[in-house]
């Protein structure tokens, strides 16, 4: 007989003496009924009778499990390769219909537990001494967690299969939702079934480069469509204004700089995603300012940009072309000064648009005293003349003074 051993190894069935094997095999079918019937009255998702498809996978792997273990005893060598499949399936027919593993590992259990009370009574009658049955428990214990490993292996893999399918039917309602013209809401309406996914009202699309999408993603609620489009994270946020979005915005735009498109309809999302996307990029090129132009509201957060907070350095870079063409007319009156002095009468002509050249207004703007604001609007009006007093010319120079930035960009 070979040495035994009392440590626990990965195959102790190699060390048990082949004669076992015969011992074992008489006793497979009564030990496959009693496995059976101590299943169906002790675990409760498996109480209903052992039938149809869910009832031969749970026979078959009852029948393969022990035969495979003596085939095991009496051929070390031989291998599980062949029966694997029968436990990989169990695992995914518990993802597949909605339960955990806990049942098919109690079920694993309660085999076990009577494979080795029947298994022992056997060796005992035939006279089997105390160090082989010892190693026969732990044979049989080590096996069944390889079989219990072989369904968890089997429900990991369900799962991943049912996440990808669910990734690409999420990635086509994406294209669905951004396609033009739009997509009918009946289609819609279908895609989103299918992705498990519930039209909203209301949704944004929010924009971020593409190497930072995976930490957005993580921030944002599980109903947030993500996706790359044109090269760039594209997220669509259902009910953006609604509880808790706030704070989850807050919390990647802690992360990253993000651009948040304006609220619309779900069918008209390649709107909000185009507008969002060419803001990022303006932001990007350097064509959006820190703070707030024209009616200087204050961001609620450095890093979160809202389409609705830069309409018109959005309009201005998106007609750059045009923009620097009335910048270099309108302002040219400056092309002669030096930078530190174009510089101060940009500064000077935006206060003067600003406050309708009240010099008090300027003066605590530009933070210099009231009779230094008199003597810039002086040069001003040398330089910009009756620009100053024209509506047209003035609304033309604001366009001027604000797309001056945007000639580096062009």
């Amino acid at each position: 007989m070979p040495n035994t051993r009392l440590a626990l190894d990965d195959e102790p069935w190699r060390d048990l003496p082949p004669q076992v094997a015969d011992l074992l095999e008489a006793e497979i079918e009564p030990i496959s009924a009693e496995i059976l019937e101590s299943i169906a009255r002790e675990v409760p998702e498996y109480s209903r009778r052992l039938e149809g498809r869910f009832g031969r996978g749970i026979r078959r792997g009852v029948g393969e499990a022990l035969a495979q273990f003596v085939a095991l005893i009496r051929d070390p060598d031989a291998g599980r390769e062949s029966g694997r499949e029968v436990y990989l399936a169990l695992g995914r027919g518990e993802q597949q219909v909605g339960r955990t593993l806990d049942s098919l590992q109690a079920a694993y259990r309660i085999g076990a537990r009577v494979a080795w009370r029947r298994f022992a009574d056997a060796c005992r009658r035939a006279g089997v001494g105390a160090e082989p049955l010892s190693l026969l428990a732990e044979a049989v214990f080590a096996y069944i967690d390889e079989l219990a490993a072989d369904s968890v292996e089997g429900y990991a893999q369900a799962q991943a299969e049912v996440e990808d399918v669910r990734r690409r039917r999420r990635r086509e309602l994406v294209a669905l939702l951004l396609s033009d013209p739009p997509a009918d809401s009946g289609d819609l309406a279908a895609a989103a079934r299918a992705a498990s996914w519930e039209v909203p009202t209301g949704l944004a699309a929010l924009a971020c480069p593409e190497d930072a999408l995976a930490r957005v993603a993580r921030r944002l609620p599980p109903e947030a469509l993500t996706t790359v489009v044109d090269g760039e994270g594209c997220v669509l946020l259902p009910d953006p204004d609604g509880p808790g979005r706030t704070e989850a915005l807050a919390g990647v735009a802690a992360q990253v700089r993000v651009v948040l498109g304006p609220t619309v309809a779900p069918t008209a999302a390649g709107e909000s995603w185009g507008l969002a996307l060419a803001l990022l990029r303006a932001e990007s090129a350097g064509a959006v300012a820190d703070e707030l132009s024209g009616d200087r509201k204050r961001r609620e957060d450095p890093t979160l940009l809202r389409v609705d907070d830069h309409l018109a350095a959005l309009l201005l870079y998106e007609s750059r072309d045009l923009a620097v063409r009335i910048a270099a007319r309108r302002l040219a009156p400056f092309a002669d000064l030096t930078p530190k002095a174009r510089a101060r009468m940009r500064e000077t002509a935006l206060a003067h648009l600003r406050h309708d050249g009240n010099a008090v207004a300027m003066a605590t703007e530009m933070h210099v005293h009231p009779q230094t604001a008199r003597y810039r609007i002086a040069r001003l009006r040398e330089l910009l003349g009756d620009q100053l007093d024209d509506p047209d010319a003035r609304f033309e120079l604001e366009l001027a003074l604000r797309a001056e930035p945007l000639a580096a960009v062009v």
